[in-house]
């Protein structure tokens, strides 16, 4: 691949010679006091050592890097700048050798959005290809956010009318009432993750005009009951706090032309009886059906800071909290 006047010469199988000469590339890319490059060189165990625009790459992950700088080169070239997610992004994919990563992107208002794992690579393809889709793993691992993305970037392209993101607020119970204010300020608590997701992809003065029109519709699991969703994108998260009356409820919802998206994490489940969760049911219920895709995610999907993954990966060692599938 050719990166204009960047030059790429391989001394040997472990020694890459990288020559950036487009500064306006070379500054974002190397970035501040080089703390890309003394990322790349950390996380890959390699030692690469820079002469003005020229990067000399020695170690046995040479190659990788030199795979590594030059997505990170496409990415510049189309924003202008990197962030550190984006450079931890580039070397976790580089582990991957999977077409379907390179393919599998959502295009938001306020971002392009890549799978950082094939279990991410997987469910965006899942999204894109059919009308109900579980995601079912850990925290951290970009469940909730990817179809939030896909949803919006749905209704930006015309092809639904209504987003319709709703959670079970399990927490709240029978004491819901108590809490001060109205509806709305007794509910938001337990829905902020899905405001977080949306304001990550849509920009706020779109997010509420789209509210204030009921385009975009935040709600409890409660608020479902004796609806037909049409022309709609309906996403239920936290779906292991869902009883399995009201899942089939839930799943009993889809109406014409729409999508249905329902994640949670069966390591998580705040019901008093944790066995009878309806995300359990409703994976036996749909596993065959056509049109239903399960995408399952583990500790490896986890894009969250480096030490949530450790987190996760240790609780599971200790056989704490461990999926009961």
């Amino acid at each position: 691949m050719s990166y204009g006047r960047n030059s790429i010469k391989i001394a040997n199988n472990n020694q890459i010679v990288f020559d950036v000469n487009d500064n306006s590339i070379a500054i974002p890319l190397f970035g501040e006091s080089d703390k890309n490059i003394k990322y790349i060189e950390k996380s890959l165990n390699l030692k690469i050592n820079a002469r003005g625009n020229i990067l000399t790459i020695e170690g046995e992950e040479a190659n990788r890097a030199k795979n590594i700088l030059s997505s990170l080169i496409e990415i510049i070239r189309e924003k202008k700048i990197i962030d550190n997610d984006e450079v931890e992004n580039a070397i976790r994919l580089s582990s991957l050798n999977n077409n379907d990563i390179k393919k599998s992107a959502i295009n938001t208002p306020k971002k392009k959005i890549v799978a950082r794992s094939l279990s991410q690579a997987n469910f965006i393809n899942a999204l894109k290809k059919n009308t109900m889709t579980f995601g079912v793993g850990p925290a951290g691992t970009g469940k909730t956010y990817l179809a939030v993305a896909d949803a919006v970037e749905q209704i930006s392209k015309g092809n639904i009318e209504k987003i319709i993101l709703s959670r079970p607020a399990v927490e709240a119970g029978e004491q819901l009432g108590f809490l001060p204010g109205d509806l709305k300020d007794k509910i938001d608590p337990y829905l902020r993750p899905l405001y977080d997701a949306l304001g990550d992809c849509m920009y706020k003065d779109k997010i509420a005009k789209f509210i204030e029109k009921e385009k975009i519709e935040i709600a409890p699991l409660a608020f479902m009951r004796g609806r037909t969703l049409s022309y709609s994108y309906i996403i239920l998260d936290e779906a292991q706090n869902t009883t399995p009356m009201q899942m089939k409820m839930f799943l009993t919802r889809l109406g014409k032309e729409s999508k249905m998206v329902i994640t949670g994490d069966l390591t998580q489940i705040d019901l008093p009886k944790k066995g009878n969760s309806g995300l359990y049911e409703a994976l036996e219920v749909t596993n065959s059906i056509a049109g239903v895709s399960h995408i399952k995610f583990d500790d490896k999907d986890v894009v969250r800071h480096p030490i949530v993954n450790a987190i996760v990966k240790s609780y599971r060692k200790k056989n704490i909290f461990t999926d009961q599938e």
